[in-house]
């Protein structure tokens, strides 16, 4: 029993929202911890840590701090004054050695306490946009050594982290926890929306029917719902031990769809999988959010002319992706496969000795091919009634 395709995608289309098909615009783009340095930094104060329980007894006393986190020796042209402590890192211990005015230095593997009372030097022509007295200290540290510099407010009760040239305020656990969430419900969408159109792209790709729009339509979905759920990975940082369970969630809500969106790449760009796919992936996640709701911009990312109509553009897959959900099917066959075979539509075509007379295929293999393509079109076609 099939399908139309001209009245699914018909169907499609008018369910697909004008504008951003149904995508919100979220923050990530704008998100500092994008930044692996600053992302790293978060970590070391992330709720579970040593450092962040000295912290937040810091908070919990209304004292402030200022915590610098680096190789001690390389900071001592800093250094004026102060304490050498070289003792062991103990959250209690750094609790109360911020009771004095001065900053605390920390080993870079937070192990060891080695100075506390230090008044510290840094450039003065370093430009600074703080306006107190300790968080302008810390910035410049962070800009002229690289170090963390973790910058407690005693008025505000807030943390602030400067690494580098970046700066971050931790938000409280609770304000993350529920944005947190949030973005996973609206993860969980996308996820929907993303199956919703896999499956109709498999549907047509078995009837070999597929046009560019499809192609973008899935692509432009696999890369909205990756990036959502990089946001989320970035929380859970943050949250640390209090994003166990989120991060369980994340795992099963996200599951392939990065090497669906990557297999896309590869079935569907112009000039084949190779190295010009491997730059458009990485061009794909550096798009911009709104060059990512342009069709025209993701056509070209995929070779294509970016004025051509997808809808009137006709495309075959090579058979990537599918050929991936084949259970014990390697790489390197999938390769050859494809290689040998040009087209999904040849390989589900080909005959059982066909597919023998590829390299590393051989009888057992070839069977396992043809069987597993035709449970994938059985199981297409349940999920398609599901769907209705």
């Amino acid at each position: 029993m099939g399908t139309d395709p001209k009245q699914t995608r018909e169907q499609h289309r008018a369910e697909r929202p004008l504008g951003d098909l149904g995508f919100t615009r979220t923050p990530s783009e704008e998100d500092p911890r994008r930044d692996p340095k600053l992302l790293q930094a978060i970590a070391k104060i992330a709720p579970g840590t040593e450092l962040r329980q000295a912290v937040d007894d810091v908070i919990r006393s209304h004292e402030g701090a200022l915590i610098v986190v680096g190789d001690p020796n390389e900071l001592s042209f800093l250094y004026s004054g102060g304490i050498h402590i070289d003792a062991p890192f103990r959250p209690q211990l750094l609790y109360e050695l911020a009771k004095m005015d001065g900053a605390i230095i920390v080993d870079s593997a937070i192990k060891r306490l080695a100075w506390a009372n230090v008044q510290l030097m840094p450039d003065p022509t370093i430009p600074s946009n703080e306006t107190g007295t300790r968080h302008r200290t810390a910035e410049r540290v962070a800009k002229q050594t690289g170090a963390l510099v973790v910058s407690v407010s005693q008025q505000r009760e807030t943390v602030t982290l400067f690494v580098g040239p970046a700066r971050y305020q931790l938000d409280p656990v609770a304000d993350v926890l529920a944005k947190t969430n949030q973005a996973l419900g609206t993860l969980e969408t996308y996820k929907q929306r993303l199956e919703q159109v896999l499956t109709r792209l498999t549907a047509l790709e078995f009837q070999n029917a597929v046009v560019l729009d499809d192609v973008l339509v899935v692509l432009q979905r696999a890369e909205m719902t990756s990036r959502m759920a990089e946001r989320i990975t970035r929380d859970c940082v943050e949250l640390g031990s209090e994003g166990r369970l989120i991060r369980l969630q994340l795992e099963e809500l996200v599951g392939e769809v990065p090497i669906e969106r990557d297999a896309i790449v590869r079935d569907y760009h112009a000039a084949g999988p190779g190295a010009e796919a491997t730059r458009a992936l990485e061009r794909l996640r550096a798009l911009s959010y709104q060059d990512l709701l342009e069709f025209g911009r993701l056509a070209e990312l995929l070779g294509y002319d970016r004025n051509l109509n997808p809808l009137d553009h006709s495309v075959s897959p090579r058979g990537y992706r599918v050929l991936s959900h084949i259970p014990r099917l390697p790489d390197g066959v999938i390769r050859r496969v494809v290689d040998t075979l040009g087209t999904l539509d040849s390989v589900v075509r080909a005959s059982q000795r066909e597919l023998e007379a590829v390299d590393g295929v051989g009888a057992v293999r070839a069977r396992e091919i043809r069987e597993g393509l035709r449970r994938l079109q059985e199981h297409n076609l349940v999920d398609r009634y599901l769907q209705l």
